[in-house]
C-alpha cells in the first residue's frame, strides 16, 4: 500500500516544518513539498500536526498480579493504543522466581503472538538471579533481541531482587550492551508502614498512598544511581513520581553521570487528594501512589530540564469488581489504572496547549528518546526516509471528553471520567497500512510485529 500525506505539519523531536510524506509499503520514501507521487491513498493533513507514531516503553498486558491479571490483553491493549496514537508498546515479561527467562519468554510469546494489533517488544523482569540466569541475559541480547532488564526494589518474595543480585546483574548488562530498568522504591520500609497500618485498622485507599512516602522512592532512586555508578552500566528509572526522586537524579549529574528517567501521565496530572474519596480511591491506587502538587510541578520542569526523558503509562487495569478485591484491605486492591490510549492526547492538551513543553519537546518524550534508549532508533521514533511508516495525524483544535463511554480501553471504569481534552488523535498509520481512521481500528489481531531492539543506543539524548 502508498500514501500520500498533503500539507501536514511535520513534528520531530528537532524539527517542525510544513511538507508532504510519502510512503510505500512498510516505510517511508520521500519527504518534501508538493510531492508528486501516485498513492493508493491521499490524506489532506492541511491544519493538523504529523508526528511520529507513539511509543509506550512501559505496559502490562494480560498480566498476572495479585491473584488476577490486568483485563487488557494484547489484543485490546495495543488496539485501544493504537486509538491514542500510540504505535508500539513495550511490555514486561515476569521471570517467576526459581524458573528460567526462556519459559518466561515463551509465557509471553503465547499472550503476543497472533494477537497484537499494534507493534511491540520486551523488557525482561530478573526476579531471581544467579549464574545460570546470567547466561540468559546474554542471550536474550544476543539472539532474542531483548536489550533491556527490569528490576524490582520492593514487593520481596515475588518480584525483588537484593543489591548485591543487582549489581551483578548489572556488570552483566553494562559488558554486552543493555541497559537495567527499576522499579524504584523501598519495599522494605514500605512493607513495615503497610503492615503498622493494617494493625492500626487503617484499611482505606488513603493508607496505600501513606505507606509509600515520598522519602520511599527518593531513597531507592538515590541508591540505585550509586549502584549504576559503580558498575558504568546504562539505567533508567521507570514511572519516576515525585521531586524527591528527581533530586537524587539530579545530584547524579553533578558526577557527570547520565540516568534516564521516565514518568508517567498520571503524575504529571493527578494528585493524592483522589485518595481521599473513601473506596473510590481504589481507581488510582498504584505502585508508587500518585503524589503531591510540588511533585507534578517537579516534573514538569525536569521534562524541560533534560532529567525527565520519556513520559510512559505504566497502563495495568483491571475492573471494578477485580479492585473491590481490596474493598476491606488497601493492600489487596490490585495496582494500576487504564491509561494507554490517552498518553499523546494528555500530554498534549496538558503540556503543549499549556505551554509547558513545546511541540518538539511533545515528540522527544512521546516516542523519540524511548526509540533512542531502547535500540529501535531510527527505524522507530522519527518521520525520515527510510523509518517505519508510523504516523500520526492529530487535530490540534479539536476538543473532546475522557469517558468510559467512548475509550477502547477492557475497563469498565476511567480514571480521567469527563475531563475536557483539546487535541485529538484522528488517523494513525502503522508500517505504512492505515490503523485507525474514522474512530475505527482498520487492522486486525496478528497484524503486530515483535520488533526485536539492538544493545543501548549510542545516540546521545
Amino acid at each position: 500500500m502508498s500514501v500520500l500525506i498533503k500539507n501536514g505539519r511535520i513534528i520531530n523531536a528537532s524539527e517542525d516544518y510544513i511538507a508532504d510524506v510519502y510512503t510505500e509499503g512498510e516505510k517511508i520514501v520521500a519527504i518534501g513539498k508538493n510531492l508528486n507521487y501516485k498513492a493508493d491513498k491521499v490524506i489532506d493533513a492541511t491544519g493538523k500536526l504529523v508526528f511520529p507514531g507513539g511509543i509506550d516503553p512501559h505496559v502490562h498486558l494480560d498480566m498476572p498480579f495479585m491473584g488476577t491479571y490486568s483485563s487488557d490483553n494484547y489484543e485490546t491493549g495495543t488496539r485501544a493504543a493504537l486509538h491514542g496514537g500510540t504505535t508500539m508498546v513495550i511490555d514486561f515479561i515476569l521471570q517467576k522466581q526459581g524458573d528460567t527467562l526462556h519459559n518466561a519468554l515463551k509465557t509471553w510469546q503465547q499472550k503476543s503472538i497472533g494477537k497484537a494489533i499494534g507493534d511491540y517488544s520486551y523488557h525482561m523482569a530478573i526476579t531471581d538471579f544467579n549464574d545460570h540466569v546470567a547466561k540468559e541475559v546474554v542471550q536474550m541480547i544476543e539472539e532474542e533481541g531483548i536489550s533491556s532488564f527490569k528490576t524490582f526494589m520492593a514487593y520481596k518474595g515475588a518480584l525483588m531482587i537484593d543489591d548485591g543480585q543487582m549489581v551483578q546483574l548489572m556488570k552483566v548488562v553494562k559488558k554486552h550492551g543493555g541497559i537495567v530498568t527499576v522499579h524504584a522504591t523501598n519495599g522494605d520500609m514500605i512493607d513495615s508502614l503497610i503492615a503498622k497500618n493494617k494493625s492500626e485498622g487503617n484499611l482505606a485507599p488513603i493508607y496505600h498512598y501513606l505507606s509509600q512516602p515520598e522519602i520511599t522512592e527518593a531513597e531507592a532512586s538515590a541508591r540505585f544511581t550509586d549502584m549504576l555508578f559503580y558498575t558504568d552500566c546504562p539505567g533508567y528509572i521507570v514511572h519516576m513520581t515525585c521531586e524527591g526522586a528527581l533530586n537524587a537524579v539530579r545530584k547524579a549529574t553533578q558526577r557527570n553521570q547520565k540516568v534516564f528517567v521516565e514518568t508517567c501521565t498520571q503524575y504529571l496530572m493527578l494528585d493524592a487528594s483522589l485518595y481521599e474519596a473513601n473506596f473510590e480511591g481504589a481507581k488510582w491506587v498504584m505502585s508508587p501512589p500518585l503524589r503531591e502538587k510540588k511533585d507534578r510541578q517537579a516534573l514538569w520542569s525536569g521534562i524541560n530540564q533534560g532529567l525527565v526523558q520519556v513520559v510512559g503509562t505504566d497502563h495495568c487495569p483491571f475492573m471494578w469488581e477485580q479492585k473491590k478485591m481490596g474493598k476491606d484491605d488497601f493492600s489487596k486492591i490490585p495496582n494500576g489504572h487504564p491509561a494507554i490510549e490517552h498518553r499523546l492526547e494528555f500530554l498534549y492538551s496538558e503540556g503543549v496547549n499549556q505551554g509547558k513543553i513545546s511541540l518538539t519537546k511533545f515528540v522527544e518524550i512521546s516516542s523519540t528518546n524511548a526509540a533512542k534508549i531502547f535500540g529501535m532508533y531510527p527505524r522507530k521514533g522519527t518521520i525520515a526516509i527510510g523509518s517505519d511508516a508510523d504516523l500520526v495525524i492529530f487535530n490540534p483544535k479539536k476538543e473532546h471528553t475522557i469517558s468510559v463511554k467512548t475509550h477502547h480501553m477492557n475497563c469498565d471504569y476511567s480514571g480521567y471520567e469527563g475531563r475536557k481534552v483539546i487535541g485529538k488523535t484522528e488517523t494513525v498509520i502503522l508500517r505504512g497500512e492505515i490503523a485507525i481512521e474514522n474512530n475505527e481500528c482498520l487492522l486486525k489481531a496478528g497484524h503486530g510485529q515483535f520488533i526485536p531492539r539492538t544493545t543501548t543506543s549510542k545516540t546521545v539524548i
